[in-house]
């Protein structure tokens, strides 16, 4: 039996294995539970291949295989936590995070501390304490040296050619206070020893970029309202400052510097342009004219690929979806392999031992119906084996070809900005149906990206079409798009949601029926929809909801949330609007205050432990709601925050949300 095949049985064996059974429209539990396989890394030689899974198991463990030999090793698992963030340090070291994804997102676990451990399982140590987990001794003194859990790993130092690998991993100290200062060290991952960074770091350092060796290049700065960039490139003993200038008029942002010394910078060309990649250019003291990468009609937004060492191997970077630009040509074949093999698809390749005669390569397949399967691929792969053998699928029980299709469109909205919008329909559905018009929180983030989506795929299965607005705010379409949607909460960016399902309509895409559903600013907007527009949408569900914006943008000393005090004194008064000088518009924006106007049916959802948006947003509608005659469904879930990380809850609101969306669509 091929060894990687028998890997499948192996960690199903070592991390389980159960059958499919699948129901017409498949269960909530296919879309909403956790993946069989979460992660796959290869070790930097290339030779081992690191996976978790929590397949059969009530927790996600850690197995390594072997390439080689076949040999699978059982390497970490723990009763209270599962193991995240996986990364090699060496072929003989791995480090990884444990975070307890079944005690609820509200719940302290939000810091999954550091453990490093050997490939067959020895030598297990914890680094840094998991946060609101105590530690429990093993009867050495082991804890002695360990960090406590406001330390975060910074960066694990790339192999370089011709020297001997090392055991350290750059880790920072965060402090608690609301400077939020990072302070780095250099951590031994077997024996829990640090020692100082030989640096004077610039005042109010908040992040940090290093080259892939570990050595500090650029620190970020921020304070009162302003955010700064310092420069040390190699062989320099001083910091020298690149800019320093208040936090919305930053000339370009850092993205990320290659071993030779060369800073790269995001910037914006012009007013209305998109980000593109570009050089700093040290003598001119400014980015070059010419990027080196861009994305018509998106922001860039990717990272440049090498092993460490070396130059850069491609690109990659996200337009509507992945795509990666290989510079080097033996890497151009295998991409063009790969994409031969697996038509239709991304095919991410992460390679070790790239462009040579002994490469391996780790392939990451995925579609808009598919969550993912990873393949490795070797140019000199074990006696008796081919070189692509499969490892193992993201999803068993998905099916693709009973999956949606995801589509991306560029519309107009009524004030003539261009509006990208996500369609997600069955692709044998025929005429208009009725429509679910789902929101994305944030607002300032991308909502979506080409690929497979729970959400979108759970209510397409429904029979619903799910229309997907990137409104003005959302990132990744241009700087102008985002700065649109400055102190737009209700207007502007709310007119675009509704732009979004009237062009569907017009399109004969979605019917007459509609109802709009959306979490965090989601949820906001879910509600400011029904309130806007009510002859658009039959029904809304929200969850996690912004229902209160005066809360919001000041605070409120008896009710305890996590937005720190510099951002609703720089950053809410500028995005949002100011609670003294835009208190009419903000009391003309605020769901809860406009509530007698909302009369549509509402299913509304929140996180007990919700500190981004507290549960006193929710109790606040739903009071409102019944004052004005109108009882919404209402369901709570202790232990969780900003979104619902335990599975029974996710599958139980998604049941929720398909029965209530039914009863007012009626697919």
């Amino acid at each position: 039996m091929n060894p990687l095949h028998r890997l499948a049985g192996i960690v199903a064996g070592l991390l389980l294995s159960a059958a499919c059974v699948q129901a017409a429209p498949p269960p909530a539990e296919v879309f909403f539970k956790d993946p069989d396989v979460v992660d796959v890394q290869l070790s930097p030689s290339g030779r081992l291949l690191a996976l978790t899974s929590a397949k059969g198991l009530k927790r996600v463990g850690l197995a390594v295989f072997d390439l080689g030999s076949g040999q699978v090793m059982r390497t970490a698992q723990f009763s209270d936590g599962d193991i995240t963030q996986v990364q090699w340090v060496n072929d003989n070291r791995l480090v990884f995070g444990v975070e307890d994804l079944s005690d609820g997102s509200g719940r302290p676990n939000g810091l999954p501390g550091l453990f490093a451990v050997n490939p067959d399982g020895r030598e297990m140590r914890q680094l840094v304490r998991r946060m609101g987990k105590p530690v429990v001794s093993d009867g050495s003194n082991r804890n002695e040296r360990l960090l406590d859990w406001n330390h975060r790993l910074l960066r694990v130092p790339a192999p370089q050619p011709g020297a001997e690998a090392g055991d350290e991993v750059l880790v920072a100290h965060i402090s608690m206070d609301d400077s939020r200062v990072a302070t780095p060290l250099w951590l031994n991952t077997r024996t829990g020893r640090t020692r100082s960074v030989e640096t004077q770091a610039p005042p109010h350092t908040v992040d940090w970029l290093t080259d892939s060796r570990g050595e500090l290049r650029v620190a970020i700065t921020q304070y009162e309202g302003r955010r700064g960039a310092h420069w040390r490139g190699p062989g320099d003993a001083a910091w020298r400052q690149l800019y320093d200038t208040p936090l919305f008029k930053t000339p370009f942002g850092p993205h990320s510097v290659d071993d030779a010394g060369q800073l790269y910078v995001m910037r914006t060309p012009g007013r209305d342009q998109q980000v593109v990649l570009a050089r700093y250019d040290f003598e001119r003291g400014a980015p070059e004219p010419q990027p080196v990468v861009t994305a018509p009609g998106f922001d860039f937004w990717g990272k440049l690929l090498n092993e460490g060492g070396g130059a850069a191997l491609g690109v990659r970077l996200t337009t509507d979806g992945e795509t990666t630009v290989w510079f080097h040509p033996a890497l151009k074949a295998l991409q063009a392999e790969a994409d031969g093999r697996l038509p239709g698809r991304i095919n991410r390749i992460d390679c070790r031992r790239c462009g040579k005669a002994d490469m391996t390569a780790l392939v990451r397949s995925f579609s808009d119906r598919d969550p993912g399967q990873w393949w490795v691929y070797q140019t000199r792969p074990p006696e008796g084996e081919k070189p692509w053998r499969a490892v193992g699928r993201a999803r068993n029980d998905v099916k693709p070809a009973d999956m949606a299709t995801m589509d991306f469109q560029r519309i107009q909205a009524r004030d003539g900005r261009e509006l990208p919008v996500w369609v997600t329909r069955s692709p044998g559905a025929t005429g208009p149906l009725p429509a679910v018009v789902l929101v994305h929180g944030g607002p300032w983030v991308r909502g979506n990206v080409w690929g497979w989506h729970a959400w979108g795929q759970f209510l397409a299965s429904r029979g619903y079409v799910v229309i997907e607005p990137e409104f003005r705010g959302s990132t990744g379409y241009g700087h102008a798009h985002y700065k649109a949607g400055f102190k737009q909460w209700g207007k502007a960016m709310q007119d675009d949601v509704a732009d979004a399902l009237k062009w569907a309509q017009q399109q004969g895409i979605a019917g007459g029926k509609a109802c709009i559903a959306g979490a965090s600013y989601g949820g906001y907007s879910t509600l400011m929809g029904l309130i806007k527009d009510p002859d658009l949408y039959q029904c809304g569900v929200a969850w996690v909801a912004v229902t209160d914006l005066d809360l919001y943008v000041s605070g409120s000393w008896w009710v305890r949330d996590d937005i720190p005090e510099a951002g609703r004194q720089y950053q809410l008064p500028d995005m949002v609007g100011d609670a003294v000088k835009d208190a009419d518009m903000i009391v003309a924006n605020s769901p809860v205050k406009q509530a007698a106007r909302l009369k549509a049916p509402v299913l509304l959802a929140f996180g007990e432990d919700d500190l981004r948006v507290p549960l006193a947003h929710g109790k606040r509608m739903r009071d409102a709601l019944r004052a004005a005659g109108n009882e919404p469904e209402w369901v709570t879930y202790p232990g969780e925050g900003h979104g619902f990380s335990v599975v029974k809850n996710r599958v139980d609101f998604a049941e929720r949300m398909a029965a209530f969306l039914a009863r007012h669509l009626k697919p």
